[in-house]
């Protein structure tokens, strides 16, 4: 059960790092409070995570998810550069979270 909380914090991560794009620096006050709810919610999760699943595995795993999802967003839905070296790269992140998982 662990394992599935740390992955919706997350994915929790993803939202709240899409909702700070769309925040525009805190300016669109809407996306500011939809920022701040999926922040304190990726937290939230993630510590509940921690309290069965070793802190640096938690946040490794955290962290990865959150920077894979967001590389694959910027890719999908805001038209950032797609290249080899990015696939490449995220795949490499993906292994690690797998690895970390393992061990």
């Amino acid at each position: 059960m662990s394992w599935l909380i740390l992955i919706l914090a997350g994915v929790m991560e993803i939202l709240m790092v899409t909702a700070l794009k769309k925040a525009d620096s805190f300016a669109n006050k809407k996306w500011t409070v939809i920022w701040f709810i999926f922040s304190l919610l990726s937290l939230f999760l993630l510590s509940v995570a921690i309290k069965t699943i070793p802190l640096g595995t938690a946040y490794g795993v955290w962290t990865g998810i959150g920077a894979m999802g967001s590389v694959v967003v910027g890719m999908i839905f805001y038209h950032e550069k797609v290249s080899l070296l990015k696939i490449i790269f995220v795949t490499c992140i993906i292994v690690s979270i797998v690895g970390l998982k393992m061990v």
